[in-house]
């Protein structure tokens, strides 16, 4: 039987299967910061506080002088945020805040309700501040929906990294943000997230193949969805297909799945799980199963802003020479 069911082109925002939402891709060639974490270079021409156009390569998004997201509230879902190169410099309403990147992964779950900020900013003055970066939205279920704010980091030196070789000798790397590869486990998800069930099999996989490198993707859990996202490379091989870069590869899981790298390093994420199989109701950040729970969010977030707002600016960022770190709620500072 082939695996492969579906082979759609990619862009900016990534379509998902349940319990996914979506994945925002972000891949920004960053200039020289200007000691301010701003991009030294004019911002003539950019339609500041909504600049989405890639112009030279990179974008400002909401940010004004530092680019990024400022300051807005999220309910009903998760954001797994993994900053591969470049940094991200967290706030919330909780009072937590982190500076995170180059490999490191943040699991925030929003349930009732959180405000956060997400900007880059461009620490380097002397050379390209380069971003790569996936926000991936994962639901909750109706029965978590409300429950407390989390914030949590995963270091890039914890993450567990398996490497192997095809028959060839090429060889093969698999970054485990969720799940498990064969024996390997990732680190525990949040804790009320739809992947701390194992029996959801959620794997969220980065996958780098050598050149000419041959990988067969493992069975997954019978009923989950599988969505492959082939985002940097030259042409990947599988049952009769030549599939370009930025495509999405969606494919049955009770089936392996060969996959022949091209002539360049191939680099893919993964996303796989069990459906929530629950309606979905989404108005911008907000997630609920009906209107009325979107209704209920909007009302809450009038009245409380989910906590305020404890910093000095919606586009917050840390000090430049600071180094990474997480500020958890509780004031427990943590460093890789």
């Amino acid at each position: 039987m082939a695996a492969i069911q579906k082979i759609t082109q990619l862009h900016a925002q990534w379509d998902t299967q349940d319990p996914f939402l979506f994945c925002a891709f972000h891949n920004d060639k960053y200039p020289k910061g200007n000691g301010q974490l701003g991009p030294a270079t004019s911002l003539a021409g950019r339609n500041l506080g909504q600049d989405f156009v890639q112009k030279d390569g990179w974008a400002m998004y909401h940010g004004s002088k530092v680019p990024g997201f400022p300051g807005h509230p999220h309910v009903g879902f998760e954001t797994v945020t993994i900053a591969e190169e470049g940094f991200v410099d967290h706030s919330d309403s909780l009072g937590a805040a982190g500076r995170f990147g180059q490999g490191d992964v943040q699991w925030m779950t929003a349930g009732k309700g959180v405000q956060h900020s997400e900007m880059f900013p461009l620490i380097n003055t002397e050379k390209e501040n380069p971003l790569l970066l996936f926000q991936i939205w994962l639901n909750l279920p109706a029965s978590s929906k409300n429950v407390e704010p989390y914030f949590g980091m995963m270091w890039n030196e914890k993450i567990p990294v398996v490497s192997t070789q095809d028959n060839e000798g090429k060889h093969i790397q698999i970054k485990l943000i969720a799940g498990n590869y064969k024996d390997t486990k990732a680190l525990a998800p949040a804790p009320d997230s739809w992947a701390a069930n194992p029996e959801n099999g959620i794997n969220i996989w980065l996958i780098s193949l050598e050149p000419e490198a041959t990988f067969t993707l493992p069975k997954g859990a019978a009923g989950a969805n599988r969505s492959l996202y082939f985002y940097e490379g030259e042409m990947l091989y599988a049952e009769e297909f030549e599939i370009p870069p930025m495509h999405q590869i969606k494919a049955d899981p009770t089936e392996e799945l060969v996959l022949k790298n091209g002539n360049q390093k191939a680099q893919l994420l993964l996303l796989e799980g069990k459906p929530i199989n629950e309606p979905v109701v989404k108005h911008g950040p907000f997630v609920g199963n009906t209107r009325k729970d979107i209704e209920t969010a909007f009302m809450n977030y009038q009245q409380t802003q989910f906590g305020g707002w404890p910093w000095d600016s919606h586009e917050h960022t840390h000090a430049a020479d600071r180094g990474r770190f997480a500020l958890f709620p509780d004031g427990n500072l943590q460093k890789p």
